[in-house]
């Protein structure tokens, strides 16, 4: 299969995340909890093919920045299932995307980056789109049950912590994409387990329903772990351009999916605040990165 239809694929299961969350009868914290748990148990199994001898050095190599990339991890899935919860998938999806501008502001801090003006003009822009999706916002719950100033905030949060997992993810060498993705996810679940059981409790999780659990694991193994393994491997030999037009798929398909199942419909001051953060971001990652080499590969120079 095309490579980049394999990408495409991966895009178009995570745009459907929202929807799953939606369904899943369990707090936020526990959904994340056991996400981790079934991907990352779905990829140690894959583990036993895919990792050699010299996986375990390096994974040794990058041990701290692979713990607080987990750790962010975890809180980073905590915070966009609660935006999922607190406000309509398009909101959440699209305050989630602006975790590029946080990396464009702090870049230059962490990594010593240039702050150019390509990337003040794509912040600016971006804050823009944001004033425009808040201002069209109310700060109280409407009918529906949403607070949608709180789950933007919350949508916020995960962009937040999905920054941190890549300005660190930056400091990481020698280790593949397989290897990085196995260790977040085993931290992020053993980090999680017993703030979950005080805060969640193990008789709201064995007490779900059916169609909860039917969920948990179609979001543990075919969108996290599938959909994962089938990205990285995928983009290995697609140009970073390439990477950067598809990955907007995801929130697109998310807008769209939210739509046809829920009904939620956006004004024209919300899609123009979308457009501003999703144009920013893809226009501040043109031309700025070169081709990238991650992937679930044998070879150690893999990122």
């Amino acid at each position: 299969m095309n490579n980049k239809i394999r990408v495409v694929i991966s895009m178009l299961i995570w745009g459907s995340i929202g929807l799953l969350v939606r369904g899943i009868n369990l707090p936020s914290m526990g959904i994340a909890f056991l996400r981790a748990v079934t991907a990352s148990a779905f990829l140690g199994v894959l583990g036993i093919w895919m990792l050699n001898k010299d996986s375990k050095a390096a994974i040794k190599s990058n041990i701290k920045p692979l713990m607080i990339t987990g750790l962010a991890m975890g809180f980073n899935w905590l915070f966009l299932f609660q935006a999922y919860k607190y406000t309509t998938i398009s909101n959440a999806t699209l305050s989630y995307y602006f975790a590029p501008v946080f990396i464009a502001v702090l870049s230059p801090l962490v990594l010593g980056e240039k702050f150019t003006a390509k990337k003040i003009s794509s912040v600016f822009a971006a804050m823009l789109g944001l004033y425009l999706i808040l201002s069209s916002q109310s700060a109280q719950p409407v009918e529906t049950g949403f607070n949608h100033m709180l789950g933007i905030a919350y949508g916020l949060a995960g962009a937040a912590f999905y920054a941190v997992i890549i300005l660190t993810s930056k400091r990481m060498k020698g280790i593949s994409g397989f290897e990085t993705s196995l260790v977040q996810l085993a931290t992020a679940a053993i980090v999680m387990l017993p703030v979950t059981l005080i805060n969640v409790g193990a008789g709201a999780i064995l007490g779900m329903d059916m169609t909860s659990w039917l969920l948990i694991l179609t979001l543990g193994i075919l969108h996290t772990g599938i959909a994962y393994a089938n990205y990285f491997s995928a983009i290995r030999d697609i140009d970073g351009q390439s990477i950067a037009v598809l990955s907007y798929i995801d929130p697109i398909s998310a807008v769209v999916l939210a739509s046809m199942v829920f009904g939620e419909v956006m004004t024209l001051q919300q899609i123009l605040g979308g457009l501003l953060i999703l144009g920013s971001t893809l226009f501040s990652q043109l031309d700025s990165f070169p081709r990238l080499k991650l992937g679930f590969s044998k070879n150690k120079n893999a990122a």
